[in-house]
Parts: structure tokens; sequence; C-alpha cells
């Protein structure tokens, strides 16, 4: 399938903003001159991107955020030199394009600076009609998939608790992630050892 990207001519000859809601928060990958929390009406963060490459496989497919539609999601936008423009555009697109699970649109978003400024920001927004949209999953559906999940990019369960440790970082909760970290963080505590009387390590 074709990545759905942006025509050229929708880049303007300026200054390029990136808005980043997953893992763009806490990698972001790219050089950029500023950094400043943000929020975009209209869409919402959601685990609704079953993952094939990144954090699972098409036999066990992990789970990523994208935005779906409806609501308001707030992240970080990130401001990138027009002379690193097109190489920064380059790496968004090899990075979330790799199965053309999400198009490549502007979007207007609210900086949450002094002067509460909006500007059309790069974003990645999931395509309803891919094989991979996950759709609106239930809390232990996600759990099972971000238990089984692990790809070229690693364990699902660290890219979930990632997210959460950025969005905290910047001062806000995202209750759906935030539950299904802590049944991540009880699953561990299951799977550790525990110690007997005897100091031996007890049953996994």
């Amino acid at each position: 399938m074709a990545a759905n990207t942006l025509n050229d001519t929708k880049f303007s000859a300026d200054d390029l903003w990136v808005f980043g809601y997953g893992s763009l928060m806490w990698r972001p990958g790219f050089e950029f001159t500023e950094r400043l929390p943000a929020r975009l009406i209209g869409e919402h963060r959601a685990l609704c991107v079953y993952s094939f490459v990144h954090r699972g496989t098409p036999e066990k497919p992990g789970l990523v955020l994208g935005l779906d539609r409806g609501g308001a999601c707030r992240g970080i936008a990130f401001r990138v030199a027009e002379k690193n423009r097109d190489a920064t555009v380059a790496y968004l697109r090899e990075r979330e394009q790799v199965t053309s699970v999400y198009r490549e649109v502007k979007r207007s978003v609210w900086l949450e600076n002094e002067a509460r400024e909006r500007v059309s920001a790069l974003v990645y927004v999931v395509d309803r009609g891919h094989v991979q949209y996950a759709g609106r999953l239930s809390l232990a559906e996600q759990l099972r998939h971000v238990l089984q999940g692990h790809g070229q990019s690693g364990v699902n369960r660290d890219y979930v608790l990632a997210t959460v440790k950025a969005i905290e970082a910047e001062g806000f909760r995202d209750s759906q992630l935030h539950r299904l970290a802590a049944m991540l963080h009880d699953q561990h505590a299951v799977l550790l050892p525990r110690r007997t009387g005897t100091g031996d390590l007890g049953a996994y």
C-alpha cells in the first residue's frame, strides 16, 4: 500500500512544526529549535494501531498509538529549522510510514505558551481503512496485545510505559494509558521472583 503523504507544495518555505503525541514525545529523533507543550483539537490519542514492525509482528501484533477521530490531544510541538525541514520529513516518513497505517496531514495545534499561538503542524493520524487499524479495544484486549508485543524497536510494554512517563513529565494524565500502565505494573509484579524464608528464589 502506498504511503499517504502530503504534496511538497503543502510545506511552506519556512520552519516546520511537528506534533508528537506518542514516542515522538520522548524520542523525537530529529533536530529541533523549540519544544513546547501543545494541544490538538478534533482527534484524540488512542492505542488503536496494531504494530506489525516496531512493537510486534503480524503473527503477534503489539499496539501503538494513533490519533483517532474526536476529542482533543495534548502533546509536544517541535519547531524544526527550515534548513532541516526536508531531512526531518524524510526521517519521519521512514519511521512512521513503514506500513502506511498513518496519514500524513497538517493540523492546527495550539501552543501552550504565553501567546497561546496557533500553528500548522505536521501530524500522523491513523488511517481507519488500514488493516492495522484496531479501533476501540477494551483494556483487557489492549493488555493482551501489549504483553505479547515485541518488534524491531523493542518491547511493547516499554513503549507504553515510556509514553506515560513522558505525559507525566508534562504535568498531565491520559486516563486510558494510565490505567493500562497500572495493569502492566501489576503483571510485572506477579512475574517477579518471590523470596522464601530461607532466602532462595521462589516460584516464577
